[in-house]
């Protein structure tokens, strides 16, 4: 069995929008267990996070968490937020980045059993939008 991918792609998509001089968002689950965030930003269960260098200092995207530090409102905090509360990455200006859904291989956190595996899903670019409201999506047919 493969090493789940989120934390991989959320590395190289982050050096991607910072290649592109655009502002890496990072839209977290703050219902996940673990996740330390600013508990006044969060929305309708979810805050969206600037990891741009000029706004976070000490970043570590690592294979289990994201971790850095940064002042919210003037008030330092460590942030930590466990890779599998990671719900998407995106550039500010733009839109363009990955939305991350359930991945086979990465415990569900607030379940006492593991979920069974989910059919693969490549992932996809997504927009700060699609992220947000997933409309139904045409589907592919193998016709021989």
């Amino acid at each position: 069995m493969m090493t789940p991918s989120r934390a991989y792609l959320l590395r190289a998509l982050h050096e991607w929008i910072l290649d592109n001089d655009s502002t890496p968002h990072m839209v977290v689950d703050a219902t996940i267990n673990d996740v330390m965030v600013p508990e006044r930003f969060i929305s309708d269960g979810q805050i969206v996070l600037n990891i741009a260098p000029s706004a976070v200092q000490s970043l570590s995207l690592g294979d289990d968490a994201v971790e850095f530090n940064a002042r919210f409102s003037g008030v330092p905090m460590h942030v930590y937020v466990p890779i599998l509360a990671v719900m998407a990455i995106y550039a500010k200006e733009s839109g363009e980045g990955m939305g991350f859904g359930f991945e086979p291989g990465i415990p569900d956190p607030d379940s006492p059993t593991p979920r069974p595996p989910a059919p693969h899903k490549p992932a996809e670019p997504a927009t700060v939008s699609s992220i947000s409201a997933r409309a139904k999506r045409p589907t592919l047919k193998v016709v021989k």
